[in-house]
């Protein structure tokens, strides 16, 4: 039989989560790990390479990587680099822009809410923004400055307002207008190509077809002048940068990924990627299998496929673009937590319970270890993944963890017999788990992380007098990095030709860029993160020998 709510009997968090308590513990899991760390390798690190670039150059239309044009679809950015800018005062320029992400989050979180309120009722809606912030893939882009979370957040708006087009026909479109064409100013076409063939799809559903085509088409008019503001001032000012971004959304568009070869490693991914959302999604869809074709199961079940296949086709199978799977997934699946079995439901919450109330002891034990030294052969394990890395005891960082075990603990001593019991203590636990990494181990995971070490030892290194730097084999976030530490830019060693470069920058061995340095340069400097032993993973500074002329020899 399903899961029967009952009364409390003793005071605990409500259940359902009324809206403080809803808000509050999406807050916390959402701004906790945003700052406190440098940019890390990857998307990180170049998307923050672009907002210090944007902020220290002003060029808001085109923005650009160390010094480079960096063809690319801007509102992140925008975002980011005014959230870098007002909060100047108060945070690095990282951390402020990285604040970005927070916001584009909670209004992905909030928009997620209101569809699922639509779609299914108010009693059950609190279980989407739950199931969308619980989801393990979730977690891993939510805390760092990613610009497909913008795109996420304009897909949330736009299933909020198709679900409305029945009822508020107007408001419904206008949100649907609005959220293609931010996405479109987000990252491009690409990603929101899903949503034309819901909104056909929701239109052929509609009670009033002719009315809902025509406020669709006006949408599609509105998202135009949206991305035609952006594209017109390109095409104004910057016509070179505006054919350069044409022509890496057509090559995105040429289908250059392997979409079979994609769709495969994407349901590999799923099962861990969506928990806990994909196996609830699938129990609704055997729970309500006599009512499929209703459009609370049909719009997010087509949206789902629809997903799937445009990711597979034209964004590949990589993690970011994984999260634009999530929100009709979850949308599926809300109704699938109050309808769990007895037996199934309890499983979840305990499982829940007992996987992160373990995982918390093992956080506690492993920051001990970094800190005091004890248990002694974890602490070598800690120093031999970092070396060199030295723990400190922060008496304000020991005391916001203990705070949260503490409520955790509360919490699933005292929360009410529900069917949202089990998707509340998941999330509650992975916000424990997450606060307790950003609290405990952040400067361990930092120390490892950062290249702001490697980049200040580079910079000593580099001699007063220089002509340029030419580089080989470093890829966007290795020059990110470098120029937001210690404004270290450099030119690709294949596009010098006439110029005397007379320092050679190499990430890992010069063969694997078709660089020779043999006879002409002289290795003086070499350095890597703590963890990177191998030579491949080293960075190493050539000096041209004198007498030497012209570009590195290929």
């Amino acid at each position: 039989m399903p899961f029967q709510a009952e009364r409390p009997r003793h005071r605990g968090i409500p259940l359902p989560p009324s809206g403080w308590t809803l808000a509050v513990l999406l807050v916390l899991y959402i701004f906790t790990g945003l700052i406190g760390h440098d940019p890390w390798k990857n998307d990180d690190a170049v998307t923050i390479g672009v907002v210090h670039d944007l902020v220290s150059n002003g060029n808001w239309l085109t923005p650009s990587l160390a010094g480079n044009p960096y063809p690319d679809a801007p509102l992140y950015y925008w975002v980011a680099a005014a959230s870098a800018h007002l909060l100047s005062w108060l945070l690095p320029l990282h951390e402020a822009a990285r604040l970005a992400s927070g916001v584009f989050t909670l209004l992905a979180l909030g928009c997620t809410l209101l569809a699922a309120r639509e779609l299914h009722d108010r009693e059950q809606a609190p279980a989407a923004p739950l199931l969308l912030a619980g989801s393990i893939g979730f977690l891993f882009h939510a805390h760092e400055a990613q610009p497909m979370l913008a795109t996420l957040t304009a897909h949330t708006a736009a299933y909020w307002g198709l679900t409305q087009i029945d009822r508020r026909p107007l408001r419904g479109a206008c949100w649907f207008g609005s959220a293609l064409g931010l996405g479109f100013l987000a990252n491009g076409l690409a990603p929101m190509l899903p949503l034309l063939p819901v909104a056909a799809f929701v239109v052929w559903r509609s009670q009033h077809r002719q009315r809902s085509a025509l406020l669709l088409l006006g949408s599609l008019l509105l998202s135009c002048m949206l991305a035609g503001a952006w594209l017109a001032a390109l095409f104004a000012t910057s016509p070179d940068y505006l054919a350069a971004f044409w022509q890496g959304e057509l090559t995105q568009l040429s289908g250059s990924v392997q979409p079979l070869l994609s769709l495969q490693r994407l349901l590999l991914m799923l099962p861990w990627y969506a928990w806990p959302a994909l196996p609830l999604a699938g129990w609704t869809l055997w729970a309500k299998r006599r009512q499929l074709a209703t459009t609370p199961l049909a719009l997010p079940m087509f949206a789902f496929l629809v997903a799937l296949l445009v990711v597979s086709v034209w964004l590949g199978a990589r993690s970011a673009p994984a999260l634009l799977l999530l929100p009709p997934l979850v949308l599926l699946a809300v109704p699938g937590v109050t309808s769990l079995r007895r037996g199934a439901a309890n499983a979840f919450d305990w499982f829940g319970m007992i996987t992160f109330s373990f995982f918390a002891v093992l956080t506690w034990i492993a920051w001990c270890a970094m800190v005091f030294g004890w248990p002694a052969r974890l602490a070598k394990q800690a120093v031999r993944l970092a070396p060199g890395f030295v723990g400190h005891f922060n008496v304000f960082a020991a005391g916001l963890a203990l705070l949260a075990t503490l409520v955790w603990c509360w919490m699933i001593v005292t929360s009410p017999r529900s069917p949202m019991r089990g998707i509340m203590h998941w999330m509650s636990g992975l916000t424990l788990l997450w606060l307790l990494i950003a609290t405990l181990w952040m400067p361990w995971i930092d120390y490892g992380k950062t290249y702001r070490q490697v980049s200040g030892s580079l910079s000593r290194a580099l001699p007063e007098k220089r002509e340029c730097i030419a580089s080989a084999n470093l890829a966007d976030s290795l020059l990110a990095s470098l120029d937001y530490f210690d404004d270290i830019r450099t030119l690709p060693a294949k596009s010098i030709a006439g110029k005397r470069c007379d320092l050679l920058l190499v990430h890992g061995s010069a063969k694997d860029g078709n660089i020779s340095v043999a006879g002409g340069w002289r290795q003086i400097w070499e350095g890597g993160r703590p963890a990177e032993r191998r030579d491949a993973e080293k960075l190493h500074l050539y000096r041209r020998e004198e007498g030497k002329k012209g570009p590195p020899g290929k």
